[in-house]
Order: structure tokens, then C-alpha cells, then sequence
């Protein structure tokens, strides 16, 4: 009771603190509101609903609120979750009736599309607001409030969503001017949303039936997959029924960024991964998480708010880290008392369950209002894009070269783990470069937004096999049949990990002044081989590995970098160290003197910035922020090492949890030299790096949960990579991880038992000894002696039993 009051008087403040009343109309009408959130009969929804929930209660968010429940009748018939929410059931249209297309997402519309036409709350609203599942509320939605008109919804900014610029908009609606980048949260008049709500269920299917412009460059979705037709299908049918947005970046903001200065965000939106310090939180890694009918169990704690003033001194970004521990912590509160609730136990007390009870958090999550709202009008929504001149900064696609092969695709996993995190601007494309045989038997094909170019692995003139010269050809295959609206491309490798963004604005790279990183070991630029392979032997620049260069110059000079490829390759005659700085000697390089003397043969001269790339293993230059760990080197740290190339043939990208060695824990670290110490970190934050991609790939796989998998053994992981650097072991690694990585169940289970069955002889033999040794003895004490031993070597077994037969979950304890 004493909870209800204090939420009633919270909803009461709030709604003073917005001037809500009574008095405010729409006509003749009063202006009623509800809101609608969409999910689906399953443990991933359920645990986002507790949390919508808990967060609509705490905010003050006014009006009734419902949630459509998507179910099959087969779902239905074993689904638990009816009481957390108000719910209207709702037809699954996961699987489409009509085509059979798996698309979950299209449950939205088709969900909103229902309530109107079979809700009796429909028939008396004035105003919806629809939010998603995944989203915490920090303060009342109220469109009066936020400025929403009829005619003119309220929505927030989602700037990837190019089609709106393409050809994807002159398609798929007859108002392509109309077309608003907008989504997550929806603010509507009744009037308008019936109007829309039709088209959006039909513009979402015509969106997704379109495969033919799946791709990345007209779509702006990273995996090239159709999985954003459902926001398509919104904003085309906004734009067909004439509806013109009022849109803002400031109402909701994602978990791990940073809020504009005077800015109070009212949603969060947890859709992506965020992390504070070491800790880290994504909400697919809790796809069939059943925590909301687990008594007592809550996501791992982030960091406490002292914690976050010692991680981050900045203030802005201190703040964005400070909501996104606000984020967890309410859904972990969330659950909480949601567990209460259904009568769970009590919790033990914990430091953290005490905190999320306190005062201090009860204040740091009060009701909040948004503020100073700016809203992005079309000529300017490119505003945050903007540089100190005043002009819209240029757009930018990242590129990468690989081929049909494991030992490019764990790399795949690994660049586009980083490419994400990075908060690199623009699209990407992996150019992957494979023979009709690699391609039918190639599982990798969802890893990148993909351009799939023909091999020139074997040189199809000269037989001659070089694998390295796809690089140019793939270039030379994109720029001619890609469609291409970027202005600067940048062009990275694969054995890369990005830690920060690469844009031409911030390394001032210029049409006709590219940007790269200094490879001084092409000493060919000095001698006799530039002479022989470019008229401008005095523009070669020894660069390499990152590549910033306007789209024009990259039309005009990638066929140049491919001949010259070809040509410097044919030169066998000067593959001598001396002449080329190859300490092999076998052209491995020409790839990288094709680069260097086809951009001088334009005369292309090169800014070359050392700030932007560095090998792991090298000591950093102090106060350098490397964009780019380029690992092609081996590099070490203490007794751990790391090559890429001892994981040339290994499958680490198929096999369920399948990873490098870990590298050391950053505490170890000896900090005595400092040049070392700083060295040893980033060496450590790219293995790790690899890892969690790898790890991150395989929750998306769907793999069994690892803790009912045994664990690679890293010490004969290393022993086999640390064999004789003269002989290919990718082979022993790869049988290893076949036959160890996870073992079939019957065989952990004989092994299990075979070692308890030894265990259990050997303690029963003991004891019997020990018994015997007493009866013996004589003596009644010394007898009763002898059963209690018994007894207690019995009790010490048992509990040995108990630690490692059971898989114990500490979380369960807590």
C-alpha cells in the first residue's frame, strides 16, 4: 500500500511538472493518450516487458498502457508470461501467412494495425505513443507537451536509414520527398495512425519482399539482410499518406552514448552493446535468458556511481556512463520487484541490493523532463555532420578485402566487431574474393555486407599465384559495379581491429591528397625500382595498410594500382632484399609497390600520418590515440604470443566457442618499465578484442550455453602453436579444436563417471582401511572413532561431489 501512495503522488508531481490538466483539448474532446509496445511469447520479451513496465510505473508517464502480445497457438498453449503487463493478444505474423518469409519484426505494424481495428481503447484516444520493448522511460512521453500536432507526429532521428535518399524511397512511394528518417519512438494522433497504420503493415512487406535492394549502400542495414524493412515500411508509408515529421536526436538516446550538453534524454533504448570500464552489457546475449522466473537472479551489477567518477573524468562522457548504468540498474530493480511480487524468497542482503534500494538511487532515477528540445528539420538533419567551415561533413565507405577461406572469416568477425564499436561513420562492404568452387561450399556469407568480386588468386594470364593482388582487382570490381555515393572511401585490411573513427575531416585528407600510414620498409621508392615502374619516381610514398582517398582519385587510380601489381610481380629480377627491403624475397609485396607507384604515377602524393595505425607489440608513442591495430606481426606479452598465421586453416568462425588463448590479465602486468607496460596493454586489448567478437559471433549462432561445454586447454593450445616455427601446424590445431573443443556428450559423461567411479573405489578402500585399522585397535572409544571418520570421510566426499558434479550458478546464490 505504502508503494501504490508513493507512486501516485510521483504520477502526480510529474504531471504538474509538465502542466497536464484537465483543461487542455484537442476540439471538443479531452486529450486522452495510451501507449503501445510490442513483443512476442518468449523469455526475451518477458524480461524487456518487466522492465517497460517497472520504467512506465516509476516515470509518471501518463495514460493507460498496453502490451500486443504476438503468439502462434502453439506458443501460447506453454507461455507463462499473460500477468506482466497489460496485453491484447495479437495474431503472429512471425511466419507470413502468404510467402512463408521468417521475419519476426513485421509483428510491429501488423500488432498497432490489430489494436485499431479490434481495441475498444482505440475508439476512445486522442493521442498514441509507440515504443519498443527494449527501452527504458525516464520521464513522461506527453504529445501536447513535446509539441505534436495532427498532421505532424513527433519521432527521433535514425540517420542510417538512407533509403530515404535512394532509390529505395523513388520506389517504394510516391512521396519520396516525404521520407523521414525516424523510428523508435512514435508520437501519433489517432486521426494519423489510422490513416498510416494500413500502409505500414503493406509498405513493410513490399520492402522485404524487395531482396533485390537488400544491399548495405541503398538500405544503410550493416548485414545487408532486410531486417530494418519494418522501419522502411514506417517511414514509406508515413511519407505515402503525407505525414511530415517533427524530428529530434534529443528525446532518446542508446545506452553508451553521450547526451547533448542541456539535454535530458526520456527514453533509453538498449538495443545495441554498451560497457562502463570493464563491465558490458548486450541484450542478445540474453535471447532465452528465463531471469524473470528465477528467483533472486539479476543481470551482473555495472559499476557504482563513485566507481563511474573515477573511471571518467570528462563530464559529458561521465554522463552518458552514468545513464547507462541507470539503464541497468532499473532493470535490474525491475526484476527485483518483479520476483517480490510473485512471492519469490526474500534476497540475501547484498551491497548492491542495498543500493538499489536506497535513497541515493531513488533520487538519481526521479522523473525527468527532456528540456530544450532541438528539432532537425530536412535541410539541416545532416547538422551534427558539420564542420568548422559550416559545410555537411562528406560521406564516407569503408572497405575491406578478403577471401572464401577460415582464416579470413575469424578475421571478418574481428573487423566488424571492432568496425562497430568504432562509431566509424558510413557504410562498409567486405570485397570477397573466391572461385565458383570456393563459393559452393563457403558458409561465411552473413559475416560482412559483402561485394563478391572473381579470384585472381592464380593470375588467370600467367598461372602465376598470388593471392594478394585481390586486393587491387576487388577494387577495381567494386568501383565499376557498385552504386556509390560516398565522397572519401577508406580502405583498411582485414587483419585489422578499429578503435575510433578514420574520417577524411580529421586527418585532412583532400581530393588529390590521400592519407595512409608511413610502411618505411619500401626502400623501393628510394632505388632503382621506382625508377623502372613509375615516370614519377620522385611522388612514391612508402604507405600503406590505411587508405583515405576522394572517390574520384580511387576511379582514376585503382586500375593503375592493379597493373602495376601485376607489373612489379612479373619482376622477378628484383625481388632482392636490397632492391625491395622483402626479407623473403619473393614479391609477397608487389601488391604494396603497385599502391605506391600507381598513386605516383598520377602524382598522388601522400599525407602520411603515423597517429592513425599501429602493430601490436610495438611500444606506442606517448599520447597517441591509434585508430587501427594492424596485428600482421607476431607479438608477444610475458609467456603469451600471439600469430595470425599458426591460424591459417583453423575453423574458428563455424566451431561453437571456438577462441585464441587469452591473453594475460592487464594486473599482471609488470609496471616497472613503462614503454613495456603501455606496449603490453594494447597488445592485450587487441587478443581481447578478438575474443569477444569470436565469443559475441558464437551467441549470435545460437551455440549451446559454454558452461555445459568443456574448455579449450590452453596450455596444449600453446604448446602446438609455440612448436617448431619452421613446420605448418595449422593442421594439429585444427584436430585439436575438432576433438577437444567439444567433445560429444556421452563422452564427457563416461569420462565424468569413469574418474568418480575411480574417486569413490578409492575413498570406499580408504575408509574400509581406516576401519578396520580402528576395530582392530579394540576398544569401544577408538571404535566409535573409527564410525565417526567413516562418517565424516563419507560427508567430505559428498560435498566434493556436490562442487563439481553440478554446474553452480553463484548468480542463483545471490
Amino acid at each position: 500500500m505504502e508503494k501504490l501512495v508513493i507512486w501516485v503522488v510521483i504520477t502526480l508531481l510529474s504531471f504538474c511538472s509538465i502542466g497536464y490538466s484537465e483543461e487542455h483539448t484537442v476540439g471538443e474532446a479531452p486529450w486522452r493518450m495510451h501507449t503501445l509496445f510490442s513483443t512476442e511469447c518468449n523469455n526475451y520479451f518477458d524480461w524487456q516487458t518487466v522492465g517497460i513496465m517497472h520504467s512506465y510505473r516509476k516515470s509518471g508517464h501518463p495514460g493507460p498502457i498496453t502490451r500486443l502480445l504476438s503468439c502462434t497457438e502453439e506458443e501460447k498453449s506453454r507461455y507463462q508470461g499473460f500477468d506482466l503487463a497489460p496485453t491484447m493478444e495479437v495474431p503472429s505474423m512471425s511466419r507470413h501467412p502468404r510467402t512463408g518469409d521468417w521475419y519476426p519484426a513485421i509483428n510491429k505494424p501488423a500488432g498497432v494495425l490489430h489494436w485499431l481495428q479490434h481495441s475498444e481503447d482505440a475508439k476512445n484516444v486522442d493521442w498514441v505513443v509507440i515504443l519498443d520493448a527494449d527501452m527504458i522511460i525516464r520521464g513522461p512521453i506527453v504529445p501536447w507537451v513535446l509539441g505534436a500536432e495532427k498532421g505532424r507526429p513527433v519521432s527521433q532521428y535514425y540517420g542510417y536509414l538512407i533509403g530515404c535518399d535512394n532509390i529505395l524511397s523513388k520506389l517504394h512511394t510516391t512521396h519520396p520527398e516525404l521520407c523521414d528518417k525516424v523510428g523508435g519512438l512514435l508520437v501519433f494522433h489517432i486521426d494519423d495512425l489510422r490513416a498510416m497504420a494500413p500502409f505500414w503493415l503493406s509498405k513493410t512487406e513490399e520492402v522485404r519482399e524487395d531482396k533485390a535492394h537488400w544491399a548495405t549502400n541503398i538500405t544503410g542495414d550493416i548485414y545487408g539482410t532486410g531486417w530494418i524493412s519494418e522501419m522502411y515500411g514506417y517511414s514509406f508509408a508515413a511519407a505515402e499518406v503525407g505525414l511530415h515529421h517533427k524530428v529530434t536526436d534529443d528525446l532518446m538516446i542508446y545506452p553508451g552514448y553521450d547526451p547533448r550538453e542541456g539535454v535530458e534524454p526520456i527514453l533509453m533504448h538498449y538495443g545495441l552493446p554498451f560497457t562502463v570500464g570493464n563491465w558490458s552489457f548486450t541484450k542478445l546475449d540474453h535471447h532465452e535468458d528465463g531471469i524473470v522466473y528465477d528467483c533472486g537472479r539479476l543481470f551482473p551489477e555495472p559499476p557504482y556511481p563513485r566507481e563511474v567518477q573515477i573511471i571518467e573524468t570528462h563530464p559529458g562522457k561521465r554522463r552518458g556512463l552514468m545513464l547507462s548504468i541507470e539503464c541497468m540498474n532499473t532493470l535490474n530493480e525491475a526484476l527485483l520487484l518483479h520476483h517480490i511480487a510473485r512471492g519469490c524468497p526474500k534476497p540475501k542482503w547484498t551491497r548492491y541490493l542495498s543500493f538499489l534500494k536506497s535513497r541515493t538511487f531513488a533520487e538519481l532515477t526521479l522523473p525527468k523532463k527532456p528540456g530544450d528540445i532541438r528539432w532537425i528539420e530536412k535541410a539541416i538533419e545532416e547538422e551534427k555532420m558539420v564542420g568548422e567551415s559550416g559545410k555537411p561533413y562528406p560521406k564516407i565507405h569503408t572497405l575491406f578485402s578478403t577471401e572464401c577461406t577460415p582464416y579470413f572469416d575469424w578475421q571478418t568477425v574481428g573487423f566488424m566487431h571492432s568496425f562497430r564499436l568504432s562509431g566509424q561513420p558510413g557504410n562498409i562492404t567486405r570485397l570477397l574474393s573466391c572461385t565458383d568452387e570456393d563459393l559452393k561450399n563457403y558458409k561465411g556469407h552473413d559475416l560482412a555486407p559483402t561485394h563478391y568480386v572473381p579470384s585472381m588468386s592464380v593470375h588467370p594470364l600467367t598461372g602465376d599465384r598470388y593471392p594478394a593482388i585481390n586486393k587491387p582487382a576487388a577494387v577495381v570490381h567494386w568501383i565499376n559495379h557498385a552504386q556509390i555515393d560516398a565522397e572519401y572511401i577508406v580502405i583498411l585490411d582485414a587483419d585489422m581491429i578499429m578503435r575510433g573513427e578514420i574520417t577524411p575531416w580529421e586527418f585532412k585528407a583532400a581530393r588529390g591528397r590521400p592519407v595512409s600510414a608511413p610502411y618505411g620498409y619500401l626502400i623501393g621508392c628510394d632505388n632503382i625500382l621506382a625508377k623502372l615502374h613509375t615516370r614519377n619516381p620522385e611522388a612514391c610514398d612508402k604507405v600503406g595498410g590505411v587508405i583515405i582517398m576522394h572517390i574520384e582519385d580511387l576511379r582514376k587510380f585503382a586500375m593503375y594500382w592493379l597493373l602495376k601489381t601485376q607489373e612489379v610481380r612479373a619482376d622477378t629480377e628484383h625481388y632482392s632484399t636490397n632492391i625491395t627491403g622483402d626479407i623473403y624475397e619473393s614479391g609477397w609485396i608487389s601488391e604494396m609497390y603497385g599502391y605506391s607507384f600507381g598513386a605516383a604515377e598520377l602524382n598522388l602524393r601522400h599525407r602520411i600520418d603515423g597517429s592513425i595505425m599501429m602493430y601490436p607489440g610495438y611500444v606506442p608513442q606517448p599520447g597517441v590515440n591509434y585508430r587501427v591495430f594492424h596485428y600482421g606481426l607476431v607479438f608477444t606479452v610475458g609467456d603469451w604470443s600471439f600469430d595470425k598465421s599458426k591460424w591459417r586453416d583453423v575453423d574458428l568462425v563455424n566451431k561453437c566457442w571456438a577462441k585464441f588463448p587469452d591473453p594475460p590479465d592487464p594486473s599482471t602486468l609488470d609496471r616497472t618499465n613503462e614503454d613495456a607496460y603501455h606496449r603490453d596493454l594494447l597488445s592485450i586489448e587487441c587478443g581481447r578484442t578478438l575474443n569477444d567478437a569470436l565469443y559475441l559471433h558464437h551467441k549470435r549462432r545460437n551455440c549451446r550455453d559454454p558452461l555445459t561445454l568443456t574448455t579449450l586447454d590452453q596450455e596444449v593450445v600453446n604448446k602446438i602453436v609455440e612448436s617448431d616455427a619452421t613446420r605448418n601446424n595449422s593442421n594439429e590445431i585444427s584436430d585439436f579444436l575438432e576433438s577437444s573443443l567439444i567433445p560429444p556428450p556421452s563422452e564427457q559423461l563416461f569420462s565424468s563417471f569413469r574418474i568418480w567411479m575411480v574417486a569413490l573405489w578409492a575413498a570406499s578402500f580408504l575408509g574400509f582401511l581406516a576401519l578396520m585399522a580402528k576395530v582392530c585397535a579394540g576398544g569401544k572409544k577408538r571404535q566409535k572413532k573409527g564410525k565417526n571418520y567413516k562418517s565424516k570421510k563419507r560427508s567430505s566426499y559428498s560435498g566434493l561431489f556436490d562442487l563439481n558434479g553440478r554446474n553452480t550458478d553463484l548468480a542463483d546464490k545471490l
